[in-house]
């Protein structure tokens, strides 16, 4: 089975440019990753008016854009609600993490990304779920404090805590 780590924290904090420094640490180490980001928002995936969008708008249920360098599959949830976390990473290709950006709640080892600049609580309180902070500042916890600006450090972490170091 396929390890799911989480990487949580509130916006802005530096989440998604922390995974993306961690993604060619993480593929020089010998490691297949995929990447789930959730988001509260609606997104595009094609821009409007081109075939895809029109077949999506026109009630496809699903859409597969593929080409001889990538392909992305657009699912209309409609009236269905959100897959769960499980259910997502079930879709994607066998892989040796699978690295989750949000999902704050979710019952998976995680870490947060905290920076005290932003003025904002830190996520990480009582959740067990929890495992270390990642920030760039100090902070007075119970749980490791991970440099924000050492990726590799923090994909060490990552790889030591799913068994694939």
């Amino acid at each position: 089975m396929t390890p799911v780590f989480g990487i949580a924290g509130r916006s802005g904090s530096g989440k998604t440019t922390l995974i993306e420094a961690m993604l060619p640490l993480l593929g020089a180490a010998g490691l297949a990753v995929s990447v789930i980001k959730h988001s509260h928002h609606d997104f595009q995936m094609e821009p409007p008016g081109k075939d895809s969008a029109r077949f999506r708008l026109a009630g496809a249920r699903e859409v597969m854009v593929a080409s001889p360098f990538r392909y992305a599959i657009v699912h209309e949830l409609r009236d269905a609600p959100e897959p769960s976390l499980a259910e997502q990473v079930a879709r994607l290709a066998p892989a040796d993490l699978v690295l989750v950006e949000g999902f704050k709640a979710a019952d998976i080892p995680r870490i947060e990304v905290y920076r005290p600049a932003l003025g904002k609580p830190p996520l990480h309180g009582d959740d067990p779920g929890f495992l270390a902070v990642v920030t760039d500042a100090e902070l007075d916890t119970a749980l490791p404090c991970l440099p924000l600006n050492d990726p590799a450090a923090v994909a060490a972490f990552i790889r030591r805590t799913v068994g694939r170091d």
